[in-house]
């Protein structure tokens, strides 16, 4: 008896090969640098709250309002303007910023709080 010949069968779907390995360190040495970047802006953020809480207590020791509107607003001009200038989108730098402010109050009013 003769062998009757096999249909063809399709070779089945191989995963994706991944990026090759140039990409891979490539990638691993951006992402090296990121986290460099992401702890010195925690660092820089934590020395930023430790000159904000001086200026907290100097303000309840003095009976001064938490907040400095006018202060504020030309803080945010000046980010605003570093950032056009550092190719950072000036909109997330307010935003950044405001965000930071919103939490040196915070801080300010728990200071006031416990002067009185």
């Amino acid at each position: 008896m003769s062998e009757s010949p096999r249909p063809h069968q399709p070779t089945p779907p191989q995963p994706p090969q991944g990026p090759d390995e140039a990409v891979r360190a490539e990638l691993t040495r951006l992402r090296e640098s990121i986290d460099n970047i992401d702890a010195a802006v925690v660092h820089m953020l934590a020395e930023r709250f430790k000159c904000t809480q001086q200026v907290g207590v100097l303000k309840a020791q003095h009976q001064l309002p938490p907040a400095d509107p006018a202060r504020e607003a030309r803080q945010i001009a000046r980010l605003r303007e570093l950032a056009g200038s550092a190719k950072l989108d000036p909109a997330f730098a307010e935003k950044l910023l405001n965000f930071i402010i919103a939490e040196v109050i915070r801080h300010h009013e728990t200071i006031a709080d416990g002067a009185r």
